[in-house]
């Protein structure tokens, strides 16, 4: 029944937010993954990261079968493309294949399974799917801020983001300096987030081919939550990001192009209106709250997966304010944010008790509070960052503190007792 209740309300939504796209002339996420059946894939990484997830149910001999026939296909796209003179404007020339194995292997689970090796293998193919769903779906709540929210607050963070030392303007300066190669690095790992989310899940999940159940808790869960919930504060708390409102990016509507040069001075902020065109999509940022969900669960990994999910954290925080995509403060309400939701998805796992409740309630009151201050409180915050700026990192640390303190009490209750060694008996 839990399962029937997701899938359910999944399509709703998706047939909501199909709705509201086409209320604007443009295609939504099930038409946009539809067309990818044919058509150039948006990210052909992505398609293959997400039939690897698929993968994790079937046996050595299978994921060499299906991996086959994906590479097959995708090579049979090309000839075809080839052969009548198909250009290629947009997206990847690979990733179709993947689409169809996942596809494939959702027809073979009605068809040729039954019983437990049915629900295994669906479960896999829609583990497969909601990743790409995942991503037309953020692609679509992207448009609906942008044509709903003419008005944007990035006056209020910038101003509050004084007290923080506006992290983004320095950071900024400093991807400048590394010239291209930085920037290319900063790049590949900004837009690459959700293949390294793979990377991790896919280590979580070796063992569901051997014992055909999935754990209890996984990367995927979180990350797809906070996918979902995330833009609900786009359209609370609208913010356009500093290479948009004070950078050569944000064209006319721009405050001024001064980023990442010159940090702007202390004024009265106020609402100012932007395109229709610029996603409302900075607060909190999204990227630091699954590069921190990445760094959570990288850290019951091998030291090489904790070194990476530990790399791709510090090179996420350094792309998102490098490329003028978000204020400090935003990241702020991002790592906050991730931690209040995985103790939320680990709670609903355990079962909620007095020590999860109280974790998931602080964690919302502290992100309840960081968007109040940012809102209310700017002026104050710029005028005694001495004051604010450890404020907010102090606030950011206790909601960590308090995550880490409560899982390992969790973790110590659950752990298994350990049998004594059975004594020789003296003679």
């Amino acid at each position: 029944m839990l399962w029937i209740t997701v899938v359910v309300a999944t399509l709703g939504f998706l047939i909501a937010l199909e709705v509201a796209a086409r209320r604007y002339g443009v295609p939504g996420p099930i038409v946009n993954q539809a067309r990818e059946v044919i058509f150039p894939p948006q990210s052909g990484f992505l398609l293959y990261a997400s039939m690897a997830l698929m993968m994790v149910v079937l046996t050595r001999r299978q994921r060499f079968i299906a991996a086959g026939a994906a590479i097959g296909i995708d090579a049979a796209f090309l000839l075809v493309r080839w052969a009548v003179g198909a250009r290629m404007t947009d997206g990847h020339p690979f990733g179709n294949g993947a689409l169809w194995v996942i596809l494939s292997c959702a027809v073979i689970a009605v068809t040729r399974r039954t019983g437990r090796e049915r629900v295994l293998l669906l479960k896999g193919v829609g583990l497969g799917l909601l990743l790409v769903t995942g991503r037309k779906t953020g692609d679509a709540w992207l448009l609906i801020t942008s044509k709903t929210r003419p008005v944007v607050l990035d006056q209020y963070v910038e101003i509050a983001d004084h007290a923080l030392g506006n992290p983004s303007w320095l950071v900024g300066r400093i991807v400048t300096a590394t010239g291209s190669i930085g920037a290319h690095v900063l790049d590949s790992v900004y837009t690459l987030l959700p293949v390294a989310a793979v990377v991790v899940t896919l280590y979580q999940l070796r063992g569901v081919a051997v014992e055909r159940r999935f754990p209890g808790h996984h990367l995927v869960r979180t990350f797809l939550v906070i996918g979902l919930l995330g833009p609900a504060i786009y359209m609370i708390f609208p913010v356009v990001g500093p290479i948009f409102a004070y950078g050569g990016d944000g064209g006319h509507w721009a405050v001024a192009n001064l980023w990442p040069d010159t940090p702007p001075p202390i004024n009265t902020p106020h609402g100012m209106p932007f395109d229709e065109i610029t996603p409302r999509n900075c607060m909190p940022s999204l990227h630091t709250a699954w590069a921190t969900a990445i760094f959570i669960h990288s850290r019951k990994g091998p030291r090489i997966l904790r070194y990476a999910g530990t790399f791709w954290l510090i090179a996420t925080l350094g792309a998102t304010l490098g490329f003028g995509y978000h204020y400090g403060a935003d990241l702020v309400a991002g790592v906050v944010f991730a931690y209040t939701i995985e103790a939320a998805v680990r709670s609903f796992d355990r079962g909620w008790d007095r020590s999860g409740i109280e974790l998931v309630a602080y964690g919302t009151t502290v992100f309840a509070a960081l968007l109040v201050s940012y809102r209310y409180l700017p002026t104050e915050m710029a005028e005694y960052p001495l004051v604010f700026g450890p404020l907010l990192i102090l606030a950011m640390t206790s909601v960590v503190y308090r995550y880490v303190r409560t899982t390992e009490l969790w973790e110590s209750k659950t752990a298994p007792v350990r049998q004594p060694e059975p004594q020789p008996e003296p003679v």
